[in-house]
């Protein structure tokens, strides 16, 4: 990963996820008024002075209970430890300590890793400091008073914090691709991940909502990084409440946009759903290249005809998305996992390609030639200037015509099948402007003019 690792640990809903906001200085984590919201391991990146560093959030520690999730919580926790430089151990100045904090600290002094002892909601500064020292009695020194939500005493924790974290001089080019897994609830996107990185990275439930942070990753394939991003399932709008589900979804929506290429995990035993179809909507929508994660393969009775009636269901379903790549696998037992990385490293690259003006308008010139634009009922016709690509991410090519309007959605889709046929994108969505005469010069300019095709 290359740079230091921080951990932050300590009981639910004493200001965990807050404090990891302030030092990434993003609201990146998810901060809710319910204990539990922090399930995983979520990395973002900070710095103080001369030093850089990866803060870990990780969820509230609850020993001597092993119902539900906390057994597998705790686990995280250790995780994330263990490839800690330092660790903050944040308690709650308020309530002051109680055996849970005790029990977590007897725990953090078996540790081989320095410790920093966090006194959050400390708001006034006077205060915070009568709060702070009820909490030497916890033996791991120095109690720092703070106020992650406004910043109070984070400098001078931070102060102390980079004495432990080592300057690194030689962070690599970030040429990394930010990989977003989605779909709907338990089709399995955190055991892809966990089949990614070969360890339980993500905990991984039967229980809908278990993922609810959108959690980074990183990896690295031959020379190749990869930044994997973990989301919460995605459901029907009218079944989601307000709380930690809402803003778990708003992430997941968010990791798209930031993403190069979205795996979109389907369950092979349920077929392509009407969620998983707005699902791709919205990949399109946002621009992303794209592969179609068929997860399961293996729990489906197969026979000779299965494979080719499941990709007819898959095209009529997904007939929008026909220019991504599709891919069947088992995140249960391994079976194709690492082939998705191939069909991700074709998307990203596909998905930041430019054409010459110059191939584009042969293109263009053959596409007219084997079938001319539509004639209005009075006898207009509509006439392709040229056509040049303006932006990529995704590849997006402006068509300079005579009048937009004479362009119905079938010819459209014609000339883009074109641009596909020829010119490949495979794994990333297009989109063409059209653009009319009348607004040619004032957005190209007259320099860009090419021969009339």
């Amino acid at each position: 990963m290359g740079l230091p690792i921080v951990a932050i640990i300590g009981r639910p809903n004493v200001g965990k996820s807050t404090l990891v906001n302030r030092l990434a200085g993003e609201q990146t984590a998810i901060v809710h008024d319910e204990p539990g919201v922090t399930r995983d391991r979520t990395y973002l990146p900070a710095y103080w002075g001369d030093r850089e560093f990866l803060v870990v959030d990780t969820g509230g520690l609850v020993f001597n209970d092993d119902t539900e999730f906390l057994p597998l919580i705790r686990q995280q926790a250790l995780a994330a430890l263990s490839e800690a430089s330092a660790a903050i151990f944040v308690v709650n100045g308020q309530t002051g300590p109680n055996s849970a904090d005790e029990e977590i600290a007897e725990w953090l002094r078996q540790q081989p890793v320095p410790v920093l002892l966090a006194v959050n909601k400390c708001e006034s500064p006077e205060q915070g400091l009568i709060q702070a020292a009820e909490f030497w009695q916890l033996g791991l020194g120095e109690p720092y008073p703070i106020s992650a939500i406004h910043g109070n005493g984070t400098g001078d924790l931070l102060d102390e914090l980079i004495k432990h974290i080592p300057v690194v001089t030689d962070v690599p080019e970030n040429n990394e691709i930010k990989i977003a897994i989605v779909g709907r609830p338990n089709v399995g996107k955190s055991s892809l991940l966990n089949a990614f990185v070969g360890e339980e990275r993500v905990i991984v439930s039967p229980i809908s909502g278990t993922t609810r942070d959108a959690i980074d990753t990183f990896l690295e394939r031959d020379g190749q990084a990869y930044r994997l991003i973990d989301t919460a399932g995605i459901r029907k709008k009218k079944n989601v409440e307000y709380g930690t589900e809402f803003f778990s979804i708003n992430r997941a929506f968010k990791a798209i946009r930031r993403a190069d290429v979205v795996l979109l995990v389907l369950d092979a035993l349920d077929g392509v759903t009407d969620q998983d179809q707005k699902l791709a909507g919205r990949i399109i929508e946002e621009g992303r290249a794209c592969v179609i994660v068929v997860n399961k393969w293996d729990a489906v009775e197969k026979d000779s005809y299965t494979i080719y009636d499941y990709e007819k269901n898959l095209e009529a379903r997904l007939h929008f998305t026909e220019w991504a790549d599709t891919i069947y696998v088992s995140a249960l037992t391994g079976q194709r996992v690492e082939k998705i990385l191939a069909l991700v490293n074709q998307g990203a690259a596909e998905h930041k390609r430019r054409v010459s003006t110059s191939v584009i308008n042969e293109v263009l010139e053959d596409a007219v030639r084997w079938h001319s634009p539509p004639t209005s009922r009075s006898g207009k016709q509509g006439r392709i200037y040229y056509g040049t690509q303006v932006s990529t991410q995704p590849p997006t090519i402006a068509l300079f015509v005579n009048d937009a309007k004479r362009f119905n959605d079938n010819y459209r889709r014609y000339i883009e099948r074109q641009f596909r046929e020829q010119l490949g994108f495979k794994g990333t969505p297009i989109r063409l402007l059209w653009r009319s005469k009348k607004v040619r010069d004032m957005e190209v300019g007259s320099t860009n003019r090419a021969t009339r095709v």
